[in-house]
């Protein structure tokens, strides 16, 4: 999956072109013209380096539970902004309080942007906080979650694709997006707005006055064991072009087994809002 994501951003958007014309030569005529063939564009589509992807998962569970309005969240915030900077992003940190239940939660979204300059964009995005409580465990329902997977996966291949157009820059437009406070709803509702805080923020306060982008990738929870991938029925309902390419580059470069054509029901997530 991950050297999918990667190779997807870098060759989807190659043009190849060949255009000749021609004909029988009649009297009197001149001769046809024929256009010139266009070269292959030749691309280097670096190595996704999935050891690096894990160390960034390491790195976020070493902080503990990233829950907003603690240590480690704020901590994680700094380095998060650090890394995507040394990668070359032009970081843009989006502070929000959104209310809740229990009171006010101090969250931020990050953006890393490439070519902020260029109008064509794409989106790559996850969400970094952890859920505050483990009430799905059969222990410590109580307590925090560490969120390797749900949460810190999905940041470890952005952070590795971030490192990856830092040393291996491209003309593409694009957004790397760390939601926050996304993880903290109410667990008996799953479709309430409770949910993806921070997405919905970013959603009506875009980080650009006027953002568009062609299309948008969201990952979550992209990390566990045996993992398959159905299509789920929001993405299907307004994105179903942009899912399809994905799974069919993936089935084409032998990942078929975890991008299955199996649909999902639709629910409330990140890629909704």
């Amino acid at each position: 999956m991950k050297n999918m994501l990667y190779k997807l951003l870098s060759v989807s958007f190659l043009a190849t072109m060949l255009a000749a014309c021609g004909s029988e030569e009649k009297p009197k005529q001149a001769p046809p013209t024929v256009a010139p063939m266009v070269a292959k564009k030749q691309v280097l589509v670096p190595r996704f380096v999935q050891d690096s992807a894990f160390v960034f998962v390491e790195k976020q569970v070493a902080f503990g539970p990233r829950v907003p309005n603690t240590a480690a969240h704020k901590n994680c915030r700094a380095w998060l902004v650090e890394k995507l900077k040394a990668y070359g992003a032009s970081v843009v940190e989006q502070n929000f309080q959104p209310k809740i239940s229990g009171g006010t939660l101090n969250a931020t979204n990050i953006i890393g942007s490439y070519n902020p300059q260029n109008p064509e964009r794409i989106v790559l995005a996850a969400h970094w906080d952890s859920r505050h409580i483990a009430e799905s465990d059969t222990k410590d329902v109580d307590k925090p979650i560490l969120g390797a997977d749900d949460g810190g996966s999905g940041v470890g291949v952005l952070l590795e694709i971030a490192r990856q157009l830092g040393q291996n820059p491209m003309d593409l437009g694009v957004d790397i997006i760390f939601f926050d406070a996304e993880d903290h709803g109410e667990n008996n509702d799953p479709n309430s707005e409770t949910w993806c805080l921070g997405s919905q923020h970013w959603s009506k306060n875009p980080h650009v006055a006027g953002y568009t982008a062609k299309y948008g990738i969201l990952l979550d929870m992209v990390g566990g064991k045996d993992a398959r991938f159905p299509k789920d029925g929001v993405s299907m309902e307004f994105a179903a072009a942009t899912l399809n390419k994905v799974w069919q580059v993936a089935q084409n470069i032998g990942n078929g087994n975890y991008f299955v054509n199996d649909a999902a029901p639709s629910f409330v997530d990140d890629h909704f809002f």
